[in-house]
C-alpha cells in the first residue's frame, strides 16, 4: 500500500508546496478565502474528486469527494486556510490545509482497490466564528466515519483535547435620569454589569478548576452624570467537557439574572458568537496515526493541557476525531500567531514534516478501511466515550 501511495508522493509534494506558498503569499482572512478555497478545489478536481462548493451556503466552504465505488467508510480530512488579520498565516493553515488536502489525495489512489471513500472539507474561519461549527450543526459530518487533521506546530505532539466554549451576551436595561440631581428616578444598567461581575467571582470557588470564566464590559454608559440606561457585558465561559459547561453556563446565567433582579433592570441573554464543543480525541483512532507517524522517524510528544477551544470539537462530538500537531520548526519552539511561525511554513523541512504528516493521515485512513476489527474498536470507543 505504502508502495503504490508513494508512487504519486513527487509530483504531489510540488503540488502542495505550490498550493501553501501562494496561500501564504495571499493571505485571506475568515469568510474571505476565495482565492485559497479555489486553490484546494481545483487541485482535487485535477485528482478526480468531485467537488462542492460554497458547501451548506458558506461560500468559501467545500466538500470534495472520491468514490470508490466499493463499500466500505467514509474517512474525511478537515482544511484549513484563513489567515490573521496583521500577520498574515501566522497560525500556519497555509500549511494545514496542504496536509489535509494532500492526504486525502493520497487516500484516494488506495480507495478503488481497498474501497470505501475520501471526503475533503474546505472549513473556513477557524480563527473567528468557526465553520466546523455550523457545518456540524448542519449535518455535513453525518454520514463521515472517520475525521481527521492536522495543525502545524513547534513539534509533533499527539492529539489532546480542548476546552468546550460558550459566548454569553449579558444586555441590561434600565432608565435614565442626572445622577446628581434626580438619582432616585433612575434604574442604573451599569450596576447589573457589575452586580453581574461581582457575582460571578464569588462563583469562582465553586467551580471545577479546569473552567474558565473571563469577560468584559462592552458598553458601561456614555456619560458620568447621567444614570446609564443600556449596559452590557459579554463573557466566554469554558469546561473541559460539554456536559460540565451547560451546567456552568447556566450558574453563570442565573448571576446575571440575580444581578438584575436586584438592580431593577431588565435582562436579555443571548449568544455573541459560535458555541464550541470540547475536542473528544479517539484514543484507537490517535495510536494508528501515532504508529504510522512514528515509522516516518517523527519524535511524538505526549499532548499538552489545553485552555483553548477548537471547532473541530464539535465534528469530534459527531463521528471519532482527531486533531494531533506535526512540527515545522525543528522542534524549537517558535510563537503560533506570529510572523516568525508563518515563515516556518516555507522551509524545506517544514515540506517534508507536511509530506511524512498527509501520508501518516492517508495511511491511517486506509488501514480503518481495510480492517474491520479496527474500524469496530473505534467505534466502540466513540460511543462510549464521555462528553
Amino acid at each position: 500500500m505504502k508502495e503504490h501511495m508513494e508512487q504519486w508522493e513527487r509530483q504531489l509534494k510540488t503540488e502542495l508546496i505550490h498550493l501553501s506558498t501562494e496561500i501564504y503569499k495571499h493571505p485571506e482572512l475568515g469568510n474571505e478565502e476565495v482565492l485559497a478555497s479555489g486553490l484546494h478545489m481545483d487541485l482535487l478536481k485535477k485528482y478526480g474528486f468531485d467537488v462542492t462548493a460554497g458547501y451548506l451556503e458558506i461560500p468559501t466552504a467545500f466538500r470534495a469527494e472520491y468514490r470508490s465505488g466499493k463499500p466500505g467508510p467514509v474517512i474525511a480530512y478537515m482544511a484549513e486556510y484563513d489567515a490573521l488579520p496583521g500577520i498574515g498565516h501566522g497560525c500556519g493553515h497555509n500549511i494545514l490545509g496542504a496536509v489535509s488536502s494532500g492526504a486525502g489525495i493520497l487516500l484516494s489512489c488506495l480507495v478503488d482497490e481497498i474501497g470505501g471513500a475520501v471526503v475533503v472539507f474546505g472549513t473556513p474561519a477557524e480563527e473567528t466564528n468557526g465553520a466546523k461549527v455550523i457545518m456540524a450543526e448542519r449535518g455535513a459530518f453525518h454520514d463521515i466515519a472517520i475525521a481527521m487533521m492536522a495543525h502545524p506546530y513547534s513539534g509533533h505532539v499527539k492529539s489532546g483535547s480542548s476546552l468546550a466554549m460558550v459566548a454569553l451576551q449579558f444586555e441590561f436595561r434600565g432608565k435614565t435620569s442626572h445622577a446628581a440631581s434626580a438619582p432616585e428616578k433612575g434604574i442604573n444598567a451599569l450596576d447589573g454589569v457589575i452586580n453581574t461581575f461581582n457575582n460571578i467571582n464569588a462563583l469562582r470557588q465553586q467551580v471545577k478548576s479546569d473552567a474558565r470564566i473571563h469577560g468584559i464590559v462592552k458598553e458601561g454608559g456614555k456619560a458620568a452624570n447621567i444614570i446609564p440606561d443600556y449596559c452590557v457585558a459579554q463573557f466566554y465561559v469554558r469546561a473541559a467537557t460539554k456536559t460540565y459547561l451547560l451546567e456552568l453556563t447556566e450558574r453563570v446565567k442565573n448571576c446575571a439574572r440575580g444581578a438584575a433582579l436586584a438592580s431593577g433592570t431588565e435582562l436579555t441573554i443571548s449568544n455573541y458568537e459560535l458555541s464550541y464543543d470540547n475536542l473528544v480525541t479517539n484514543q484507537k483512532l490517535s495510536s494508528v496515526y501515532t504508529e504510522i507517524l512514528a515509522g516516518y522517524g517523527a519524535v511524538i510528544e505526549e499532548p499538552r493541557p489545553e485552555n483553548g477551544s477548537l471547532d473541530a470539537g464539535n465534528v469530534s462530538h459527531i463521528c471519532p476525531a482527531i486533531h494531533p500537531y506535526f512540527d515545522i520548526t525543528e522542534r524549537v519552539p517558535v510563537n503560533p500567531h506570529s510572523t516568525d511561525f508563518a515563515d516556518c511554513t516555507l522551509t524545506d523541512y517544514a515540506y517534508d514534516q507536511m509530506m511524512i504528516t498527509a501520508k501518516s493521515l492517508a495511511l491511517t485512513g486506509a488501514n480503518i478501511i481495510r480492517d474491520q476489527d479496527l474500524f469496530d474498536a473505534i467505534q466502540f470507543e466513540f460511543e462510549h466515550a464521555v462528553k
